[in-house]
């Protein structure tokens, strides 16, 4: 069996514009106001390090969760809205997942 090999391919035009994505974090309720501030900032520096723009962030505060995630029954939400490119996008989700800090995160695409 020959397995044909494809040269990889140049970046898409649409790997270069931005696109637009909303990021609902739920943060360790534990977490005292001032290191929340710092979780919420460092997020906001992925995005702006990345030549992403933030057009919204919102703190919607403390909120029961629907079912318990490591022993929590409640968490800090926070949203945030921003261009990114797309590329970049699971670079971004790895270093959610990497947070002690952060829960739970749900990176949306709006529709373009």
């Amino acid at each position: 069996m020959v397995v044909k090999r494809t040269p990889k391919k140049a970046l898409k035009v649409e790997d270069k514009q931005l696109r637009d994505y909303e990021l609902v974090l739920i943060i360790n309720p534990e977490v005292i106001e001032e290191a929340l501030d710092t979780t919420i900032d460092n997020v906001t520096k992925l995005i702006t390090e990345r030549g992403g723009t933030i057009s919204n962030a919102e703190r919607w505060g403390k909120r029961k969760l629907a079912y318990p995630i490591d022993h929590f029954v409640e968490g800090s939400y926070v949203l945030t809205q921003f261009n990114l490119k797309p590329a970049l996008s699971k670079e971004l989700e790895a270093n959610l997942r990497t947070s002690e800090e952060i829960l739970r995160h749900l990176l949306v695409k709006l529709s373009s």
